[in-house]
């Protein structure tokens, strides 16, 4: 039997491990070719792109750092050059800097790169990717559950800028749906990754944040990727899918 998404091609920033790599093990078992992109892992990322070939697809590794417009650009221009064509767009790549307002320790210049990465280098890849993204294409963005409840200290502006990239899509939605491209949120809630280990005393706060007293795993988040990437989401846009175990509840 086919698989809904052999024919497509998909990329996925921040693909080198945790959410992204997921996402690209998820869309290469539903028969995508994937390409992933990678700011400094570039083993991890060569890695994942080992495993998705061993499931029958196509698969390469780009270098790009997400914060530098010139280098968004040029990752989208590498991928349509490797692949023929741009079908599914996973901006997944991000960075957390914490950092209360009234900390005057906190570095400018990390939170300015937050600000660069997490929304600069989501619409710049959707800017570059538009126009050679095939009708029907889909957009999916990985935000975070904070966007909607900044329950903890410290994450004003990561909670801007993911705020930020959901309301971006609500307007990206009505700007693309006359071509049938989808764009859509995912909001994970705590997830287990090397970033965010589910242990230790803050990983027992947060699980007691949600309903079900759990992390997610990577695979949680990417089922919904996935889904929000096939044919059976093609009247979903605009929207924001909290996939985050009831902590917005």
């Amino acid at each position: 039997m086919q698989k809904e998404l052999t024919g497509k091609v998909a990329l996925v920033t921040g693909g080198s491990r945790g959410i992204g790599a997921a996402t690209a093990r998820a869309l290469a078992d539903k028969g995508a070719d994937v390409a992933v992109s990678y700011a400094a892992s570039a083993e991890k990322a060569e890695a994942v792109v080992k495993e998705l070939t061993a499931l029958g697809v196509r698969a390469a590794a780009f270098k790009a750092d997400q914060a530098a417009p010139a280098q968004v650009r040029g990752l989208i221009a590498d991928v349509v050059a490797h692949f023929g064509r741009l079908d599914i767009l996973v901006n997944n790549a991000g960075v957390l800097t914490p950092g209360r307002l009234d900390d005057p320790s906190v570095d400018p210049d990390a939170l300015a790169r937050q600000y660069a990465v997490n929304i600069g280098g989501v619409t710049t890849a959707m800017r570059a990717a538009v126009p050679v993204m095939a009708d029907g294409g889909r957009i999916i963005i990985v935000g975070s559950c904070v966007a909607s409840r900044a329950a903890f200290p410290g994450l004003a502006d990561y909670v801007a800028t993911k705020a930020a990239v959901a309301g971006y899509a609500k307007g990206a939605a009505h700007d693309l749906g006359p071509r049938g491209i989808t764009v859509n949120v995912v909001q994970p809630g705590p997830t287990a990754t090397d970033m965010s280990p589910d242990s230790g005393d803050f990983a027992a706060v947060l699980k007691a944040n949600t309903a079900l007293g759990r992390f997610a795993s990577p695979e949680d988040i990417a089922a919904g990727i996935a889904f929000l990437a096939g044919p059976g989401a093609a009247y979903i846009t605009g929207t924001a899918l909290a996939i985050d175990g009831g902590f917005a509840a």
